[in-house]
């Protein structure tokens, strides 16, 4: 098997990704995004696992490592996104930026408790 046409592939999956996770506005698209990127580095580890001819399979085991730790990372997200969902009523990543407390808010809130 030629290394090229997964390596391809890979690089493919990953620039579709970081364009979703750059140009879109939606949490749920931008983890979907984030979700291609890992899925094409876990395509590179076994691709190069099998170009190696590895004994211990390295790759294929980080690949499972992987995977773990991308379904615990989307569940946390969905998690995150359907409470800031529920508290504001969108889930634009833009807007999101408002729920952040200024300086000034916290200055205003200390002096209307004293």
């Amino acid at each position: 098997m030629h290394l090229a046409y997964p390596a391809v592939l890979a690089a493919l999956l990953f620039c579709v990704g970081l364009y979703g996770v750059l140009a879109r506005r939606n949490a749920i698209l931008v983890l979907m995004s984030v979700e291609l990127m890992l899925n094409a580095v876990n395509l590179n580890l076994v691709a190069f696992d099998v170009w190696l001819r590895d004994a211990l399979h390295a790759g294929q085991a980080l690949t499972l490592f992987t995977i773990a730790i991308a379904a615990a990372e989307i569940g946390i997200g969905l998690a995150i996104v359907l409470m800031v969902y529920r508290n504001r009523g969108t889930a634009d990543v833009d807007r999101l930026r408002d729920t952040a407390e200024t300086p000034e808010s916290t200055d205003e809130k200390a002096e209307a408790a004293a």
